[in-house]
């Protein structure tokens, strides 16, 4: 069997890093191109942990070299940048999962609001698959470009899901409050994400305002079939990996219990391979490294609590990432990822 060939643009992130670990041994890949705009040493240099097991220098190519080479592209470029390359690479056959927030959302309009800038590619916001393997399989499997999910939106949208569905609770009246390591922030220097300025510290950030509410809220109304609105507050943890999420909801079925809420997410889930329902508390160090999320769910007083933990970079971005591909290319969907 031939091998899919790969090439990663923007590969100097985490979550480049990540995804490149997961693609060395996945055994239909080869990993044939890497891209920077700026950067042109190798990217064991860029990526130590690389070294002697991937030596590409990095590129800055135009859409043919990379569609000459490549049958998929991994495009972990920032917002708006994805948006510029796509449509050259689609236009040439090459298929996208794009992990930025390009294709995430459904008009135009909605993303100038949230992240402030004119959308490269209007036209195809509202039709392109959003990447979320357990709520959008059939359409990932027939789909030429993916909207890889926010990691932030995975952990909030998989609890939520099937109690929206359910109709068992009030989907206009949500609070997400969620806590997330310091490498959800990126690779690039910023103030908040210095060691002295996160370490021994917990703050919030982006109350009211986090560009991943909009994404939350349209999943949740489409998955669940109903019109859903949130509040979302994230906050800065100090570990490099993982997030904590915790919802509060109000029942609209009287004398719920634990079991009752279990039963329905166990049931929603049970041919899944990397959601797992459990009963007790759930730790980010429970999934740190893997593709796993792992849920729960308690009742407090006139409220439904979810619990989830995944790790934000794997699960939350380059491991729901190769799991699209292995629908779309059609592989065993676990490949590389168990």
């Amino acid at each position: 069997m031939s091998k899919t060939r790969i090439t990663i643009l923007g590969a100097t992130g985490y979550t480049a890093l990540e995804l490149i670990k997961i693609l060395l041994r996945h055994p239909y890949v080869e990993v044939v191109g890497v891209t920077s705009r700026e950067d042109k040493r190798l990217i064991s240099q860029v990526h130590p942990s690389l070294t002697g097991l991937l030596n590409l220098a990095l590129e800055h190519l135009s859409a043919d070299e990379i569609a000459s080479r490549s049958d998929c592209v991994f495009s972990c470029l920032p917002h708006t940048a994805s948006a510029k390359s796509a449509p050259e690479l689609l236009a040439r056959g090459v298929k996208i999962i794009d992990l930025s927030a390009d294709y995430r959302l459904d008009s135009p309009e909605k993303y100038q609001l949230w992240y402030s800038e004119t959308h490269p590619d209007p036209d195809r916001l509202g039709n392109v698959v959003y990447g979320l393997p357990e709520l959008f399989r059939q359409q990932i499997i027939d789909a030429n470009l993916v909207a890889n999910p926010g990691c932030y939106p995975t952990s909030a949208i998989l609890p939520l899901t099937p109690l929206v569905k359910s109709n068992m609770i009030e989907p206009t009246d949500i609070i997400i409050d969620s806590k997330s390591g310091v490498s959800g922030r990126g690779r690039a220097v910023k103030l908040d994400s210095l060691y002295c300025e996160c370490n021994e510290s917990i703050a919030a950030y982006n109350v009211g305002s986090h560009r991943h509410t909009p994404e939350i809220e349209q999943i949740i109304s489409i998955a669940g079939g109903k019109q859903s609105t949130v509040i979302f507050t994230p906050h800065l943890t100090p570990m490099n990996r993982g997030i904590l999420t915790t919802t509060y909801s109000i029942p609209k079925i009287q004398n719920l219990t634990k079991p009752n809420i279990l039963e329905i997410l166990k049931a929603f889930y049970v041919n899944e391979p990397f959601v797992k329902i459990i009963d007790h508390l759930p730790a980010t160090k429970d999934v740190a490294g893997s593709n796993y999320v792992h849920i729960t769910a308690e009742v407090v007083g006139n409220r439904i609590i979810t619990i989830s933990a995944i790790d934000n970079m794997i699960k939350g971005a380059s491991g729901a990432a190769v799991q699209n591909f292995n629908l779309i290319f059609n592989y065993p969907e676990t490949t590389a990822l168990v």
